[in-house]
């Protein structure tokens, strides 16, 4: 029976940190506690991989920081759900323990010793003129560099999981995860919602074999309950049910309080998506399908910007020294200083027009693409530049909603924004701008524990439904309208220059690639 005081326990293992938050049952944050894991490390330039253990370790840590805030109570706590980011995998033996680092979804390795495909699947992919697409992913799925170049680990490989099964193993000693946290270069039916049938291509286009892959349930699901060996190393009480969730940028969705197609939701993090939830399947990008929701039967079409908010971090890194000393000096938030550097350039940034491409896509864009920016002058400094990001960002969100609306038939009417970048005011004014939408703050930053937190509360019987329990623990915060004058400018920016740029630079950065090497594929 829920009271009051009932608690849901999210833990969110993403790039950087794991967070353990405590959430009531109206979506308010209770208490909070963050361990930063250890950078990912490179053996090979462009790898990313990571220690599974600290990842666990790390967990441990952020659940152990929980029971000495004031006001915790572990008896109130009736479920946790955990959300990772996507694509990070782990190789397991036969013991349970892994055979080597974790690929993370940043590693950038290749391979081109890929299992083959039949005759009849290679003939039907060119037809479809999308042989170069299914050549990608296999040279890009790790289970198959693991078999090409560390066949001793792809022997020994028990269990192949995602960093999201590999933590619910580690809490309840099931190998099992959730449907809605499976995007990866795994044989997954991402239409079905579960492992591809047994004539799919995706098994041939692999080296995977259906006993390494766990069990699969759908958000909101019961996987087990926290064993004891996991209570003694996170604090969790032992018994405590453990449900399904998702994948973080499903959870962000469910979050933002975005369950219908006509919203969309913006994620301003290291990879910058737009993505509506809706329970048709519709490829925004044909034959790549909508990613798994974190709602039962639903999908979630997304496109994506892949160095997204990670541009705002090199800008910093490469470019923002004197506002980090600044913010030092004066004890006050960086985000808050390169604000105020955005915010003191006009919108348009004086002409100055940036193509956010600093990583290409898989088709749109394609594999030859670059970032671009276009239309200095002697007026321009740092400040236009930081501004031209944000801006260019949000000219390719858009950009990718109107791609959504035109393969949905579902005409996009208002915003939410999450991820870092939400939380600038100059960035969530330029984007309500350049879109022409209302758009809006969630009432809390912590957007993906949140979906994780309402997934548990819907499958405990918390709240009547994901609906209901969506209505009862989300809601807007500060909402910015488009200023005219503003939404204007943009408009005619968009239009006539930004939709042009990339067609009219394509044939450069082949000539490019040809000349220099890079990208090398």
């Amino acid at each position: 029976m829920k009271t009051d005081t009932t608690t849901i326990l999210a833990i969110d293992n993403g790039t950087q940190s794991v967070r353990a938050i405590l959430f009531d049952l109206a979506g308010n944050i209770v208490a909070k506690s963050q361990v930063m894991l250890d950078a990912y490390f490179s053996r090979q330039p462009g790898w990313a991989e990571h220690d599974p253990e600290d990842y666990w370790q790390s967990l441990c840590r952020a659940c152990q920081g929980l029971w000495t805030q004031p006001g915790v109570r572990r008896e109130s706590i009736a479920g946790v759900a955990v959300t990772t980011q996507r694509g990070t995998v782990v190789n397991l033996d036969r013991d349970g323990r892994p055979l080597r680092p974790a690929i993370t979804w940043l590693d950038q390795r290749h391979t081109d010793t890929v299992p083959p495909l039949a005759w009849w699947w290679r003939t039907a992919f060119k037809l479809a003129r999308v042989d170069g697409t299914i050549d990608y992913f296999r040279g890009e799925a790790e289970i198959n560099w693991i078999r090409a170049h560390e066949p001793e680990v792809w022997a020994a490989t028990d269990k192949f999981l995602l960093l999201s099964g590999y933590l619910n193993w580690r809490l309840c000693g099931r190998f099992a995860d959730s449907s809605g946290s499976q995007v990866a270069y795994v044989p997954f039916d991402y239409k079905r919602r579960r492992w591809a049938g047994p004539r799919d291509w995706k098994w041939q286009a692999l080296a995977v074999e259906p006993r390494m892959l766990p069990e699969l349930v759908e958000p909101g699901d019961r996987l087990g309950e926290i064993g004891r060996a996991a209570a003694e190393a996170t604090g969790i009480p032992a018994g405590t049910p453990l449900l399904a969730a998702a994948a973080d940028k499903a959870c962000e969705v469910i979050g933002a309080g975005c369950r219908e197609p006509h919203v969309g939701c913006l994620s301003y993090g290291t990879t910058a998506t737009i993505n509506t939830t809706g329970t048709r399947y519709v490829e925004v990008t044909p034959f790549l399908p909508p990613y798994p929701a974190a709602i039962p039967g639903a999908y979630s079409s997304e496109v994506q910007v892949f160095r997204g908010y990670w541009m705002v971090n090199w800008f910093k890194e490469q470019f923002g020294h004197r506002e980090q000393q600044r913010a030092l000096a004066e004890d006050v938030a960086p985000e808050h200083l390169f604000d105020q550097l955005a915010s003191a350039v006009p919108p348009g940034s004086m002409g100055l027009m940036l193509q956010p491409y600093w990583t290409p896509g898989i088709r749109v864009p394609g594999r030859e693409a670059k970032g671009a920016i276009i239309g200095f002058g002697d007026v321009h400094t740092r400040a236009h530049v930081y501004r031209a990001i944000l801006e260019g960002l949000a000219y390719a969100l858009r950009e990718g909603k109107e791609r959504i609306e035109q393969r949905s038939g579902v005409p996009i009417t208002a915003l939410r924004v999450s991820g870092g970048g939400s939380q600038s005011d100059c960035a969530m004014q330029l984007t309500a701008d350049i879109f022409g939408l209302p758009t809006a703050r969630p009432h809390v930053y912590e957007t993906s524990a949140l979906g994780a937190a309402i997934d548990a509360a819907a499958g405990l019987g918390l709240h009547r439904d994901f609906a209901a329990a969506m209505d009862a623990m989300t809601r807007v915060g500060r909402v910015f309208e488009p200023v005219p004058a503003h939404r204007d400018v943009y408009d005619r920016l968009y239009r006539q220059v930004y939709l042009k740029m990339y067609r009219q630079l394509q044939p450069l950065y082949r000539e490019i690639a040809a000349i220099t090497g890079y990208p090398a594929r």
